[in-house]
């Protein structure tokens, strides 16, 4: 099957349908992540954070500080 083939029946399913496709396409992507290289914007927006954190590694933000600032918007 095509992936525009695939993409055309995807559409006809339902919001739950869809959704545990896209739940099972992210846990195979999470089992074989080693296999999708970054591109390079990602590592030079990886190498910059780092760079970030180990200038100053006090200034971070716990999970929990995280979340907090994400409802409050």
């Amino acid at each position: 099957m095509s992936l525009q083939t695939a993409l055309k029946e995807i559409a006809k399913l339902t919001s739950d349908e869809k959704l545990q496709i896209a739940e099972e396409i992210w846990d195979d992507l999470n089992e074989h992540y080693k296999d999708i290289p970054l591109t390079e914007a990602q590592k030079k927006e990886l190498n910059m954070r780092l760079d970030e954190y180990e200038k100053d590694p006090e200034n971070v933000l716990t999970w929990e500080e995280v979340k907090a600032s994400i409802r409050r918007r």
